[in-house]
C-alpha cells in the first residue's frame, strides 16, 4: 500500500524534544506546588494535549491544569522551544518522500505557532505542504481534531481517507487516526512505552527512522 498524503506528528517523530518539554514540565509543576516525579513519569506528558497531561498525570482539576499549562508555555516559548533537535536521518526521509511526490502535513497537538517556529528553526518547513497545530490556549488540541483540520486544509474529503496515513509516536496519534478513519503507523524511536502502539491499534509499527521510507514508498 502506498499513501499519497502523510501526516507527521512533531515531538517524538520529527524532533527529539524531551529536554525542553521535561524542563518546562518540571518548572510548571514546581510553580504549582507539586512534587517533581522521576523522568519516566514525566515522559508521559509528551504526546497528549498539555492541559490533559496535567489533569490525567498530576491529578489537577481543569482550571488548575490550564494555569499550569500557561506557566509551562511562559518558559517553553522563551527557552524550551529549541531545547530540541531533529532525529538523525529524518531530513533525508522527508526529502526522499517529497522527491517521490508525497504530500506531507505536520499534525501536532503542540500550539501551531510553536510548531512553525521549530520547523523553520531547523530548516525543515520546506518539506511540508502545511502545518496544523493546536491553539495557544489549549483548546481544539485533541489529535482527532488536529487530524481532521489537516485533512480539510489539504482540501481532501472522506473519499480520500484511504490515501492518508498518520505517523506518530504515541497512542494519541493512533487513536486520533482511528477516530478519523485513516491508517496509522506508530514509531518506537520516540516516547511510546513498549506495547503502547500495538495496544492502541496501530496498523503498522516502525522501529527506526530509516524504516519510514521502507513503509511509505
Amino acid at each position: 500500500m502506498s499513501w499519497k498524503y502523510i501526516l507527521f506528528d512533531l515531538d517524538g517523530t520529527i524532533t527529539d524534544s524531551h529536554d525542553g518539554i521535561i524542563n518546562c514540565i518540571k518548572y510548571a509543576l514546581g510553580e504549582m506546588g507539586y512534587d517533581i516525579p522521576c523522568n519516566e513519569e514525566l515522559y508521559r506528558y509528551i504526546g497528549p494535549p498539555l492541559y490533559k497531561g496535567f489533569q490525567d498525570i498530576a491529578g489537577m482539576g481543569r482550571e488548575e491544569a490550564l494555569r499550569a499549562a500557561a506557566i509551562y508555555r511562559s518558559k517553553y516559548s522563551v527557552t524550551g522551544l529549541f531545547e530540541n533537535k531533529p532525529y538523525d536521518g529524518i531530513e533525508e526521509v522527508l526529502k526522499v518522500l517529497k522527491e517521490h511526490g508525497k504530500i506531507i502535513m505536520l499534525a501536532t497537538s503542540k500550539p501551531e505557532e510553536y510548531a512553525v517556529r521549530i520547523l523553520e528553526h531547523f530548516n525543515l518547513s520546506r518539506y511540508f505542504d502545511g502545518i496544523t497545530g493546536g491553539a495557544i490556549d489549549g483548546s481544539h488540541n485533541d489529535k482527532d481534531i488536529i487530524i481532521e483540520k489537516s485533512i480539510l486544509r489539504l482540501g481532501l474529503s472522506s473519499y480520500d481517507k484511504s490515501n492518508i496515513i498518520m505517523v506518530g509516536d504515541r497512542k494519541y496519534d493512533i487513536i486520533g487516526a482511528k477516530a478519523c478513519g485513516i491508517t496509522s503507523a506508530g514509531v518506537y524511536y520516540g516516547f511510546a512505552k513498549e506495547g503502547e502502539l500495538e495496544a492502541s491499534g496501530a496498523d503498522y509499527i516502525i522501529n527506526t527512522v530509516s524504516e519510514i521510507t521502507d513503509l511509505l514508498l
